[in-house]
C-alpha cells in the first residue's frame, strides 16, 4: 500500500478540496461570464465577444465538475448517497440550467434572429446563475446541518424539500457564491476582451469584488455568532473501518471556530479568501487584469478552503441525527479503494494540469468587436 489508511482519508479530504477549488477557478469563470452577459454586453455583437471569450476552453473547463463528482462518488460513496439523494432537487436544477450552456454556446449565433439569440441569452444566464447561487446555498446548509439520518442497516434518509434550502444564511452563502463567481467572470473577461466590453468588465470586477466581500465576511459573522456547530465527542481510531454510527457527535456553540484556535495555521484560508478579494478591488482599478485573475483565483481558493477547514473532519452534518454526521474518517471508501484512487491521481493530475496550461496558452487572445464582425461564422 502506498498510505496508512488514516493518512489515505485525510489525503482525499485534501484532494477533494483541490478539485473543488480547480473547478471554482476554472469553470467558475465560465458561468460568471454568462451571468453577466446582459450587464457586460450591451449589443449583440459585445455579447458575443464576452461569449467567446470563454468559448475556447468552457468544454475543458467542465471536466473539473465531472472529476469533482466521480472522486465524490469514488472516495466518499455515503456521502454522495446522502447528498445527491437529499439534494436531488437542487442538484437537478443545477443539472438543467447546464443543460443551456452547450447548445447556447453552439446554436446562438446560428441563426442571425434577434429573438432567437435573446431566447438563447436568458439560457447561458440561467446557465450561469442557477449553478452559482445552488453551489452556495448547499454549502451554507451543509453548515447549518442536513436534515437526514441513518437507519441500522446504514440507509440514508432525507427529512427535507428543496425549499427548506432556501433559508437565510443559506441564501447569504448563495450571494457569496454568485458574487465570487461573477467577479472572477468579471475579471477574465477584463483580462480577454478589448473596448467597452473590457472597461464595463473592469467595472463589475470591482464592485462584485465589493459585494463578495461584504457577503463573506458577513457570512464569517454570523457563523460565528449565530450558528451551532458540531463536535466529536468519542469515535473508533481514526484507521478503523468506516462506520458512521460508531461516533458521538455533540451540537455546540462556536465549534466550526475551533479549528481556528487549535491550529493557527488554518487562518491562512479566510486571510486568503480576503487578500484576494481586495487585490481584485485595487489591481481592477489600476487596469492590472493578469494579476487581478490571480488574486480572484486566490479569493477563490481562500473561500472555499474556509468552508472547508470549518468543517473539518465533518463533510455532511446531521440535524436529525447528529451521531450520523458524516465525516472524512467514517465516510470513506475502503484502503484499497483509495490507494488506488491516490496512484491514479498523482499520475493524472499533472498531466491534466499541463495540457490545460498548454491549451490555455495556445489558445490566449483577445477579442473585440471587430474581431467577431470579422470572424463573423467561425465565432460563437
Amino acid at each position: 500500500m502506498l498510505f496508512d489508511y488514516e493518512t489515505l482519508k485525510l489525503l482525499w479530504w485534501v484532494l477533494v478540496g483541490v478539485l473543488l477549488i480547480g473547478f471554482a477557478i476554472t469553470d467558475g469563470f465560465d458561468m460568471g461570464a454568462c451571468a453577466l452577459l446582459p450587464l457586460i454586453g450591451k449589443t449583440d455583437d459585445e455579447r458575443r465577444v464576452v461569449i467567446n471569450t470563454v468559448g475556447p476552453h468552457w468544454e475543458g473547463n467542465q471536466v473539473w465538475f465531472i472529476t469533482a463528482g466521480g472522486a465524490l462518488f469514488a472516495a466518499w460513496p455515503a456521502v454522495y448517497a446522502a447528498a445527491f439523494s437529499g439534494f436531488y432537487w437542487a442538484m437537478l436544477l443545477v443539472l438543467f440550467a447546464l443543460f443551456f450552456r452547450p447548445v447556447g454556446f453552439d446554436y446562438r449565433s446560428k441563426l442571425a434572429n434577434t429573438k432567437w439569440r435573446r431566447a438563447w441569452d436568458w439560457g447561458l444566464i440561467a446557465g450561469g446563475v442557477v449553478p452559482s447561487l445552488v453551489f452556495g446555498v448547499a454549502f451554507g446548509n451543509l453548515l447549518l446541518g442536513v436534515p437526514f439520518q441513518h437507519d441500522e442497516f446504514m440507509r440514508p434518509s432525507y427529512d427535507g424539500n428543496l425549499f427548506g434550502l432556501l433559508n437565510p444564511f443559506g441564501l447569504l452563502c448563495g450571494v457569496v457564491s454568485l458574487a465570487m463567481l461573477s467577479m472572477h467572470g468579471a475579471v477574465w473577461i477584463h483580462l480577454r476582451s478589448h473596448g467597452d466590453v473590457e472597461r464595463r468588465a473592469m467595472g463589475y470586477a470591482q464592485l462584485l469584488a465589493l459585494v463578495t466581500l461584504v457577503a463573506f465576511a458577513l457570512a464569517g459573522v454570523w457563523l460565528s455568532l449565530g450558528i451551532d456547530g458540531y463536535r466529536i465527542v468519542s469515535q473508533p481510531e481514526l484507521g478503523a473501518l468506516p462506520n458512521p454510527l460508531a461516533k458521538e457527535v455533540e451540537i455546540v456553540a462556536g465549534a466550526w471556530l475551533a479549528n481556528y484556535s487549535a491550529y493557527p495555521l488554518t487562518m491562512l484560508a479566510p486571510a486568503s479568501g480576503f487578500i484576494g478579494l481586495f487585490g481584485v478591488l485595487l489591481l481592477a482599478r489600476l487596469n492590472r487584469p493578469g494579476w487581478a485573475f490571480l488574486f480572484s483565483s486566490l479569493a477563490l481558493a481562500g473561500i472555499i478552503a474556509t468552508a472547508g477547514v470549518s468543517m473539518f473532519p465533518f463533510v455532511m452534518p446531521s440535524s436529525l441525527s447528529p451521531n450520523s454526521s458524516l465525516t472524512l474518517w467514517d465516510a470513506a471508501s475502503s484502503h484499497l479503494t483509495l490507494n488506488v484512487m491516490a496512484i491514479a491521481a498523482f499520475i493524472f493530475v499533472p498531466i491534466i494540469l499541463g495540457y490545460t496550461l498548454w491549451c490555455y496558452r495556445a489558445l490566449w487572445s483577445k477579442i473585440s468587436v471587430e474581431y467577431i464582425q470579422e470572424n463573423d461564422y467561425s465565432s460563437y
